[in-house]
């Protein structure tokens, strides 16, 4: 498909809904390893440049789509998760390349040799993710958006006020009033991205346990894996996984 016939599309409003279908598409075909080698690429190039535009925006509106891109990217985790599982319990027993390139290094990185060390940082980083930062972010979230809603009507009282005396034009006026509405706009929306993100930090975990668990039965009871080759290669998969996503 040409960029012409993309923007095209885009342009009908029909960017969001092919996005969306394409994300349950991940869900449900399987993907080779090396798709989701690039997925995965593509997922963590995505977060650095959301981390970056972030950091360096000087105002809220300045990034005003942040919320619905958050959400895009997550449901992009959710769906690269799913699709990551399917081969990692299909496949894992093969090795631990069994379900690309870029979990095997990120978990070989990890475990570094000691797989129970490794496991042990895993869980920590997974408890410092749950347990501070998204709980965290979303409280921020929230109150932000309690506030800003909260100043909504001082605002628009003090823009009438410097309309009455001639400090601003209609015009002025017009577009302050419209930058305090997408501004409550941005806040609300980030309050329900932020329980968004926490439901997907609790389906991480979830994910994580079944890929472990379930990966140990199915390699010692369908492909008769010994115990510990099966703890060996699903914990590495399981952890890749986890920190890649």
């Amino acid at each position: 498909m040409s960029m012409g016939n993309m923007r095209a599309l885009v342009g009908l409003g029909l960017g969001t809904p092919l996005l969306v279908l394409t994300l349950l598409g991940m869900m449900l075909i399987p993907l080779p390893p090396l798709a989701l080698d690039l997925l995965f690429t593509f997922n963590i190039a995505l977060s650095l440049v959301v981390l970056l535009v972030s950091v360096y925006a000087l105002r809220p509106l300045d990034f005003a789509v942040f919320p619905t891109l958050l959400l895009v990217a997550t449901l992009l985790r959710l769906a690269l998760n799913v699709a990551s599982t399917r081969l990692v319990l299909l496949n894992g027993h093969t090795g631990p390349g069994a379900a690309g390139d870029v979990i095997e290094a990120f978990g070989s990185f990890v475990i570094g040799g000691n797989y129970a060390v490794g496991l042990v940082v895993f869980v920590i980083l997974m408890i410092i993710n749950f347990a501070v930062v998204t709980k965290g972010a979303g409280r921020v979230s929230e109150v932000n958006a309690r506030f800003t809603l909260d100043a909504m009507p001082g605002k628009q009282m003090a823009i009438d006020a410097d309309l009455s005396a001639g400090v601003i034009t209609q015009q002025q006026a017009q577009a302050r009033r419209e930058e305090v509405r997408q501004e409550s706009d941005f806040y609300g929306a980030m309050d329900g991205a932020s329980k968004f993100v926490r439901g997907d930090a609790i389906a991480g975990v979830l994910i994580l346990l079944i890929n472990i668990l379930g990966g140990i039965a199915i390699g010692m009871g369908q492909h008769g894996m010994n115990a510990g080759d099966a703890m060996r290669v699903f914990s590495l998969l399981t952890i890749g996984d986890g920190l890649v996503a």
